[in-house]
């Protein structure tokens, strides 16, 4: 007899201890992971993910220098500009763009001198004022600043952005009327 009830209560342990186990792997409902949301809680997290692709350096490329005609009065600057997001890759960009020329001082710490000349800025928030700018086979803008050089002054151009996010971006260039290469 004593046999019977030692095996009535491991039979029922047994019983117990498989109820157990099945109520804890798989009897109740599995955990949701966390949802989350497609919706930003405010704008500025909405387009945080297109802040890579917005300028980040602004370029003035070799190809810039001095075009004369001739005439005096239609001596020019032709200024090409590219704009570099985080990747380094050429890119168009609602900007404003400000030019300024300065002399340019030999043996000096600080090489830019006086300010000869500041041009009005020029406003590329409109996409077809910015198109109009626009060279897709440089990548770059271009621009023509009327200036006739003083002999042969060297002079820094310097350009500065002013991008939609609010950063300023600036690059100088050194400009030699007599120098082909403009550098």
């Amino acid at each position: 007899m004593l046999r019977n009830i030692t095996k009535t209560i491991t039979m029922i342990t047994q019983f117990f201890f498989a109820v157990i186990i099945l109520c804890n792997t798989g009897c109740r409902q599995q955990s949701q992971p966390p949802v989350i949301s497609d919706r930003p809680d405010n704008e500025s997290e909405k387009y945080s993910v297109f802040a890579e692709y917005s300028p980040k350096e602004v370029d003035i490329i070799p190809l810039t220098g001095f075009v004369n005609s001739g005439d005096v009065q239609q001596s020019q600057i032709n200024l090409f500009v590219s704009l570099l997001d985080s990747f380094g890759s050429e890119i168009k960009s609602p900007c404003v763009f400000r030019f300024e020329l300065y002399e340019k001082v030999q043996r000096s710490a600080e090489p830019k001198g006086r300010r000869i000349n500041i041009w009005p800025d020029i406003d590329l928030t409109e996409s077809n004022i910015n198109n109009k700018y626009w060279r897709n086979y440089l990548r770059a803008y271009e621009f023509n600043l009327p200036f006739a050089p003083a002999g042969s002054q060297t002079y820094i151009l310097e350009v500065t952005v002013l991008c939609p996010t609010g950063k300023r971006l600036t690059s100088d260039f050194t400009l030699n009327p007599s120098d082909d290469s403009s550098r």
